[in-house]
């Protein structure tokens, strides 16, 4: 337990992190993966170049110290992590590496003079709780997942049954279990985890799951980065009969049952978590609005799936918004970026909706800023940030 006094030296360095919270999380990062190479596989090396895994970190940080007396609004923060992590296997002996990093980092980064004994007491005790916190949660999620049928802990074999072109950019992956047993259900919006070696070094990504459960296989579909590593070896080196190691289905982007109209926005390769949603829905009788939106038609996946669930099921209606139209036979309903009157038309005239949405970090800010000034309530909107295929 952190005592009073440590608590308060945490509060207090609230003003250091608010300024300077990304140098310090960038220098640990730095720190701990060129001492640490057990550690690289559970991390992705785009982001760190780009800079996003050190400012999720910095707001994390941040958002834990700002509540250091009561971390009660962090609950749907500590969900999201705790989801990431038993999705990459983090296990309780990475913490201590992680920890000691951490505080190597404050030292460095913002001196003795500030970084005194008494703080990186207090910072370390600060840690702990919350290692220990995560790694309970986190427990409690690898248990859960290796009782239940089909279940399993750590890393499983599973066989490419098929391999599918879905875009000019997307494949989608069919993969049943290679040992012939039973498959662990999910909730549509979930990812697994998923571990392989290119070129002699150990990686790992999480991938939405692009078709709800069925019993049989699971689906994942992949968007091919230019520069990233596992997309562009799943697309050139996995083929139909090859074997890829999977961690179970993790994720907090899951589908809630209720019988208010669903709306599903998608951009990009956003559309996995979406589609397998979509595909669930449809079971039931509540009106749906999808909508999507792409750079074309090129890159455009599954919409002969999606109009033909249109025609057959009179309430889904759906939406297209191509950045260029292009001389295509399959036109959208807009052209352009989306924009809030273009929502506006798209959304169910009663705001009284749950809304769904994922893509790329600058349409996800306008789509939650256009929701919001049409009306839709924040609590009836969930959406996934870093959505899990941007880990290229």
């Amino acid at each position: 337990m952190l005592s009073a006094q440590q608590r308060a030296i945490i509060k207090a360095t609230v003003p250091l992190l608010e300024t300077g919270g990304e140098a310090l999380t960038t220098h640990f990062y730095r720190l701990m993966l060129a001492e640490y190479p057990e550690v690289r596989p559970l991390f992705n090396q785009a982001h760190q170049a780009s800079g996003d895994q050190p400012r999720a970190l910095a707001n994390g940080v941040l958002a834990y110290a700002r509540h250091i007396d009561d971390l009660t609004p962090l609950g749907g923060l500590v969900g999201r992590i705790v989801n990431k992590h038993v999705g990459l296997q983090i296990l309780p002996e990475h913490y201590p590496i992680v920890g000691a990093c951490l505080l190597r980092a404050i030292r460095e980064v913002l001196g003795p003079d500030v970084a005194t004994d008494e703080v990186i007491e207090a910072w370390g005790a600060a840690y702990q709780q919350l290692a220990t916190l995560l790694i309970g949660a986190e427990e409690q999620c690898y248990a859960t997942q290796e009782k239940a049928a089909g279940g399993w802990r750590g890393a499983r074999a599973f066989r490419v049954a098929r391999k599918e072109q879905e875009s000019q950019e997307i494949t989608s992956f069919y993969l049943v279990p290679a040992d012939g047993g039973s498959l662990l259900d999910f909730q549509p919006g979930q990812y697994i985890g998923l571990k392989l070696v290119v070129d002699g070094e150990e990686v790992r990504r999480n991938y939405s799951l692009s078709a709800p459960p069925n019993g049989r296989e699971y689906r994942i579909s992949v968007k091919r980065q230019g520069d990233g590593v596992v997309s562009n070896h799943l697309h050139d080196r996995i083929g139909e009969g090859d074997t890829l190691d999977l961690f179970p289905p993790s994720g907090n982007f899951t589908l809630q049952a209720s019988d208010k109209p669903l709306v599903l926005i998608s951009g990009g390769v956003g559309i996995t978590p979406t589609l397998a949603m979509l595909q669930a829905a449809l079971g039931g009788s509540r009106a749906i609005h999808f909508i999507h939106c792409a750079r074309n038609q090129a890159v455009h996946a599954f919409r002969d799936y999606v109009d033909a669930a249109a025609g057959k099921f009179p309430q889904l209606k759906r939406f297209y918004c191509y950045d260029e139209a292009g001389e295509t036979a399959q036109r959208p309903d807009a052209v352009g970026l989306l924009t809030k009157e273009q929502l506006a038309q798209w959304l169910p005239q009663d705001r009284d909706v749950d809304v769904y949405f994922l893509g790329p970090k600058p349409f996800m800010r306008n789509v939650q800023r256009y929701l919001k000034e049409l009306g839709v309530p924040e609590t009836q909107t969930r959406y996934e940030f870093f959505g899990p295929e941007a880990m290229a």
